[in-house]
């Protein structure tokens, strides 16, 4: 599928929408049209799930408008839709004082959900910037994620980058919920 048409960023702005992206299983039906176009037999197939399930959560991605129909043929009389994201990335609003923060949720599922013997690389690290430095370090992830964002090839093995750069709550904050 030729991606010169497709928007760079779909913002999700509504509740539907919300509702739609909230899912582990739709956060994993749109991984795997994040390269290519799938029928729903093909999503169904990779994600693990059955054809009826497999369909009616692609008809909820398409009713928010996170993904959509993007080719069409007939196989022995039926229509055969290939769904496609709808940009090349999903931007999410930000949680809310105190909500979920839905991206970070699925990503530690993800994680949690990998094969252990698999190779990956996980981190963590505390710092202390500058507010500056702290723009600058976000500034600098994301061109690197782009960077290789654009190296990524559908026929090669899924890799997932996932990257939180924020304040973490003060001592005095942690101890007042804690009350």
């Amino acid at each position: 599928m030729p991606t010169d048409d497709v928007p760079e960023a779909f913002h999700v702005t509504t509740d539907e929408q919300l509702r739609a992206v909230s899912s582990l299983t739709r956060h994993r039906i749109m991984a795997v049209l994040r390269f290519e176009p799938a029928t729903i037999t093909q999503i169904a197939e990779r994600v693990g799930l059955a054809k009826g399930s497999s369909s009616y959560h692609v008809r909820l991605l398409e009713r928010a408008g996170l993904v959509k129909v993007v080719r069409t043929r007939k196989v022995r009389g039926v229509t055969e839709r290939y769904y496609a994201m709808a940009a090349r990335a999903i931007v999410l609003p930000d949680p809310g004082e105190g909500g979920p923060d839905v991206l970070m949720r699925h990503a530690v599922a993800d994680l949690e959900a990998a094969p252990a013997a698999g190779e990956r690389y996980v981190r963590m690290a505390h710092l202390r910037l500058s507010e500056e430095h702290f723009a600058e370090l976000g500034a600098r992830l994301e061109a690197l994620a782009q960077e290789y964002r654009e190296l990524s090839d559908p026929s090669l093995p899924d890799a997932s980058l996932v990257f939180a750069l924020f304040h973490p709550a003060s001592r005095e904050q942690t101890e007042g919920e804690n009350k």
